[in-house]
């Protein structure tokens, strides 16, 4: 047994998450693509069969009251909150990531000339101009429908980017390619002192890391439930709107379900107190309730246990890349600094698309992004340091 072998063996005999990987649905496989879909957690099966023949099948349209069906979407956000430091009553879970991001952009540009009262003053948007691509075609829809300007820059140049002519600002907590984290904290205030509003994409950091939306005042942010929250495939995503600026939250698709008496069927529109206003249509029950039984996985869990762990993880495979992959054919695109890493690793290899097949044949799943970018993706809850070990020696065999 080498070095590492035996290493890997201690750090999990001594990780505090270990016991945790038990809630999962797992096999002999190494799963490192929890940061495009989360494993399935062992509750949901069950708890879908009681939804489908209980609620749904039984009980039929009495479920929106007495099984809670109604209520699900702040019910459920107040389950997120703690994982993305937000106090309960300002999360609302529903929709798409992209329609959210569309939300909260829209709702945005309208809070900043609010505050500002000049109408024409605040006409551009900023985004990350590294960001994940439909996150920039709602962005430039957005700025159609409100007149403004887009003006994609990278993050690195955001602060240069900000103005009197800023009206809001979107960005990714972390990169979805390389893995960087952004600074939140540092960005969202330098946004707000340029008077505009920040809106974050959680994508890729809720419940792999500390948020802290209310603690560093964010304004809104979306996020979705399939990824380190381990929703399942397409499960509902979720928007939060920080609480003093709920009562001038102005959604761009006001819906019954966002109305302040949803079934009085008035012809005009009032919206509803609170995150509420972030509603739209009727609830997607099934897949938010099996949403709500996978979040049963973060019981007595940490979220600052799990960047301890998401840290050691991928500091470990980093090392073992090194140690076992031959010099000079990969090269990490993920910042070596605790400080700039979310909880994924990226490596850039030539023919990474083909090298992805052969490990995934091999049993190491992780995954491709044109046109080099192998990425690893470190699930703490489930995924132990002899795993980090077994991809980084399954991955040099592979490039040997």
């Amino acid at each position: 047994m080498s070095d590492l072998e035996l290493r890997a063996r201690e750090q999990d005999a001594a990780d505090p998450l270990a016991a945790v990987r038990a809630r999962f649905v797992l096999d002999e496989a190494v799963y490192l693509d929890g940061n495009s879909l989360g494993a399935l957690p062992a509750a949901v099966p069950g708890r879908m069969e009681d939804v489908v023949r209980r609620q749904w099948g039984a009980l039929r349209i009495r479920s929106w009251d007495e099984s809670g069906w109604w209520t699900a979407p702040e019910r459920i956000g107040d389950r997120i909150a703690p994982l993305v430091g937000a106090a309960p009553g300002q999360i609302v879970v529903g929709d798409s990531t992209s329609v959210n991001v569309f939300k909260a952009l829209v709702a945005a540009v309208r809070l900043a000339r609010g505050t500002t009262g000049a109408e024409g003053r605040r006409d551009e948007i900023v985004v990350d101009a590294t960001t994940f691509p439909t996150d920039g075609y709602i962005a430039g829809s957005a700025a159609r429908m409100t007149g403004c300007t887009l003006r994609p820059v990278a993050p690195a140049e955001v602060l240069g980017a900000l103005g009197d002519r800023t009206a809001a600002v979107l960005l990714n907590h972390v990169d979805y390619r390389t893995g960087r984290l952004h600074d939140l904290p540092g960005l969202t205030a330098a946004v707000h002192a340029a008077g505009a509003v920040a809106v974050w994409d959680l994508c890729h950091s809720a419940g792999a890391l500390p948020v802290g939306l209310d603690e560093h005042g964010v304004d809104l942010a979306v996020g979705c439930t399939y990824k380190y929250l381990n929703g399942g495939p397409g499960s509902p995503a979720y928007l939060y709107v920080r609480r003093e600026l709920q009562d001038r939250f102005d959604s761009p698709l006001p819906g019954w379900n966002s109305h302040a008496e949803p079934f009085g069927m008035r012809a005009d529109y009032e919206p509803a107190a609170g995150a509420l206003r972030g509603r739209v249509g009727t609830p997607d029950i099934l897949s938010m309730l099996a949403l709500e039984a996978a979040l049963e996985v973060w019981d007595g869990v940490s979220v600052d246990a799990v960047r301890a762990k998401s840290l050691a993880l991928t500091d470990f495979f980093l090392e073992c890349v090194a140690a076992y992959a031959p010099g000079g054919v990969v090269e990490s695109l993920t910042p070596a600094t605790h400080a700039e890493r979310g909880s994924q690793v990226a490596l850039r290899c030539p023919d990474a698309g083909e090298v992805m097949k052969r490990l995934i044949a091999s049993g190491v799943v992780g995954d491709y992004r044109p046109p080099d970018v192998l990425r690893f993706g470190f699930t703490p809850l489930y995924v132990g340091f002899a795993d980090a070990e077994r991809a980084a020696r399954i991955l040099a065999d592979t490039l040997s």
